[in-house]
């Protein structure tokens, strides 16, 4: 991905107002992040831990969605789940159902769409070997580096088709 101001940032949302946009807590070390090995950005807001947010490129334009992840209940350190997005295993709270509001009429009647994601939306970290979880190492899978680069921007591409629909 291609280093993102906050500028661009702010102006890719389409399922939130811009009264909320204008709100949205926006990292301010934007310059330190290792954007040659993001698939997109993600983060969470730190004034509200229920609330995330993403950016990627979708059909040739940044396209921002805000998120709000589920009240998660407490699992044990053996549990695990699987994020949706770069099927990477996590144990306890590593991964959270998140939430995107739909745009248009769907959104404003209260629709949403959720998928399962990494808890701190480090996917493509997590794939590149460049952060790891704490469950230790990750699944078997003989699929290449390329080939799970593009099951993140497949499963993306999915969830922002669905949440723009």
């Amino acid at each position: 991905m291609r280093p993102l101001t906050e500028t661009e940032i702010r102006a890719s949302f389409v399922n939130c107002s811009k009264g909320e946009v204008k709100r949205m807590h926006v990292p301010h070390d934007l310059e330190e992040y290792p954007w040659d090995d993001l698939d997109f950005l993600g983060w969470r807001d730190p004034g509200a831990p229920d609330r995330a947010c993403l950016v990627t490129e979708y059909d040739g334009r940044l396209l921002g969605l805000a998120l709000r992840s589920a009240s998660a209940a407490a699992r044990g350190f053996t549990s695990r789940s699987l994020c949706s997005v770069c099927v990477t295993a996590h144990t306890g709270g590593g991964v959270v159902l998140m939430s995107a509001r739909r745009t248009g009429e769907a959104g404003r009647q209260g629709n949403t769409v959720g998928k399962y994601l990494c808890g701190d939306l480090a996917c493509s970290l997590y794939v590149r070997g460049k952060r790891q979880t704490a469950a230790g190492r990750g699944l078997d899978e003989t699929l290449s580096l390329d080939a799970k680069i593009s099951r993140i921007r497949t499963n993306l591409t999915a969830f922002v088709e669905r949440v723009t629909a």
